[in-house]
């Protein structure tokens, strides 16, 4: 069954079922017919050659099956399932341990579940952003206040000033010494 030049390979799983599946098919297509049926359709005749008939029957049956699983086997060499099989055996075992891939994961429950995570994302990502730019605002008003603070700080300087000369300046004008 081999090709000289062919490296034999242990069948794969799906290598071995279909050929065991095959194999199964046609014997009970082949023997559908039994030993009772057969003496029924050759009632006419009598018992020894309705025992030929059943042996021919029983002998062509066999090179038919025989027949059949040689020419099986060389279109399965002809147009390589093995290798074929193999391949598709060793993709879904690779794509089985991948979750995406699994048999029980539906691609509609990924997406749904895959859009509700992205929602959230975003929902959580807005709502930093947001007490983000709330902090943003409040360092801006702190920053306006210390900018304006030093402002304050000299105009009540210079109003001290302002006062503190004017005092001096009502005491001295009437001879009188400030209270301490």
């Amino acid at each position: 069954m081999e090709e000289p030049g062919h490296e034999t390979a242990i069948p794969g799983c799906r290598q071995s079922y279909l050929k065991r599946s095959f194999g199964n098919v046609l014997r009970s297509l082949l023997t559908a017919c039994s030993r009772q049926d057969i003496l029924d359709i050759f009632s006419k005749f009598d018992v020894a050659e309705q025992n030929m008939l059943y042996r021919v029957y029983t002998q062509m049956i066999v090179n038919l099956h025989r027949t059949l699983e040689g020419d099986f086997d060389a279109h399965c060499q002809e147009l390589q399932v093995g290798p074929i099989l193999d391949k598709v055996e060793q993709l879904v075992e690779e794509q089985s341990l991948d979750p995406l891939f699994s048999d029980k994961t539906n691609v509609m429950d990924l997406a749904n579940d895959l859009t509700t995570a992205k929602k959230s994302e975003i929902q959580r990502l807005t709502a930093l952003l947001q007490r983000a730019e709330e902090q943003n605002r409040q360092m801006e008003g702190r920053i306006s206040l210390l900018r304006e603070q030093p402002q304050e700080a000299s105009d009540t300087a210079n109003a001290i000033k302002k006062l503190k000369t004017g005092i001096t300046a009502y005491f001295e004008a009437n001879d009188m010494l400030p209270p301490i």
